[in-house]
């Protein structure tokens, strides 16, 4: 596999309330099959569950023998995304036979330093699979997840906390501090490896107060568009977030220049529901001004037809808004659980229950055989990586359900 290829892969792997009930289906969008029209929030649940029961069927016919889901070229977070697709699920348990050789296989991959990967692209494998092995609950596995955290810990750029490499460590001005990138050979932190590796040191139990999550606020801050907080002089003022500082965004096709002269980096639906979650992890409250203007760009970029502001494109997709779609589902809900608000009031002032409007999609868009797929670009047209996808994001909106049904 090249290692262009292995990037994308990797890459890819890498809540007001509502007066009355919200009707779940509407009529589908064209070539979409008729679904059945669901009301309130426990009929929300049940046909999440339905939803879900049948994705993770799809996912245990294509296991591997060996126990794992990634083909041969593929990295060991296939594995782990959708044995963490079973895990979060009330019927499974990571000592099911078929989840022990599952795990068995994934920790096949840790390496003497604690990371849990077969390629130099460590941080979003060993972050996965951390969040895999602390969702399964099996206590055999905590020296390893240990291991992998001490890991994770060395390859974010700070000076602050003890272990960190001295090539690692760089002072609160440099751009990079407080992020994660792909490892420890010197790339620059991203915000998708960033929220990956706090989304793993959140299930591994770590308090906002830990220094991890305080140097990475420093990052997150610097890869928001909010110029009363963010130093950098390139921010802009709409509140989303960016894919880097460092090189001022993942993409030229990202930017875009404002009547000054002023080239401003655009903000996107992934990372913005990343920058706001991580922000929240790091013990930000909804009063932040910070949290308060992500808040606002995602009220004011409502959407589930695609992955808002994404404008890379190819011929496959000219329009670029389906890139990344199931990895943007999966962290929005995530985020929005995380935030704590089921009801969305959009810029017309129009009231959104996110659950119940993502599993509306996500059931309409499952394939008869109960897997997802999307495009190729970032690999998403491999249907276990987009099921498992899909499956997390389900699975975080059944949860909100329960924790909040009559909101």
């Amino acid at each position: 596999m090249n290692s262009t290829r292995r990037l994308m892969l990797v890459s890819a792997v890498c809540a007001a309330t509502a007066a009355s009930p919200v009707v779940l289906f509407s009529a589908p969008q064209q070539g979409g099959a008729p679904a059945a029209k669901v009301a309130g929030a426990a009929d929300a649940a049940a046909t999440a569950q339905a939803t879900v029961d049948k994705g993770l069927a799809y996912l245990k016919q294509n296991q591997q023998a060996d126990g794992g889901w990634q083909a041969a070229a593929d990295p060991p977070a296939i594995t782990a995304i959708a044995v963490k697709a079973f895990v979060q699920d009330p019927h499974f348990k990571g000592s099911d036979a078929f989840l022990e050789k599952a795990l068995a296989k994934l920790m096949a991959f840790q390496k003497p330093d604690g990371s849990i990967s077969d390629d130099n692209l460590a941080t979003y494998n060993t972050a996965i699979a951390i969040s895999t092995l602390a969702q399964s609950k099996q206590d055999k596995y905590k020296p390893a997840l240990e291991k992998a955290l001490t890991y994770l810990r060395s390859v974010q750029w700070q000076d602050k906390i003890e272990g960190v490499p001295a090539k690692m460590k760089v002072p609160e001005t440099n751009p990079n501090y407080g992020g994660f990138g792909y490892g420890s050979k010197g790339a620059r932190a991203d915000l998708s490896n960033s929220q990956t590796a706090l989304d793993a040191l959140k299930d591994a139990g770590l308090k906002p107060e830990d220094p991890a999550f305080q140097a990475a606020l420093k990052f997150l801050t610097r890869a928001q568009n909010h110029s009363e907080t963010n130093d950098q002089k390139w921010s802009g003022d709409d509140g989303g977030f960016i894919y880097s500082v460092a090189d001022g965004g993942a993409s030229k096709a990202l930017d875009y220049q404002l009547p000054d002269g002023r080239t401003i980096h655009r903000s996107y639906g992934s990372m913005t529901y990343a920058g706001l979650k991580s922000m929240i992890y790091a013990g930000l409250s909804h009063d932040d001004a910070r949290v308060k203007a992500a808040w606002k760009w995602i009220t004011e970029n409502w959407t589930l037809d695609e992955n808002p502001g994404v404008k890379f494109g190819d011929a496959n997709n000219p329009k670029g808004g389906d890139d990344g779609l199931y990895y943007y589902y999966h962290t929005l809900a995530r985020a929005l659980r995380a935030y704590g608000e089921p009801v969305i009031t959009d810029s017309k002032g129009v009231k959104h229950d996110w659950r119940v409007e993502l599993i509306q999609r996500l059931t309409r868009e499952q394939k008869a055989d109960g897997s997802w797929v999307g495009i190729q670009k970032w690999m998403e047209n491999k249907p276990v990586l987009s099921t498992a996808y899909a499956l997390l994001a389900l699975e975080e909106a059944q949860a909100d359900l329960k924790e909040h049904p009559a909101r």
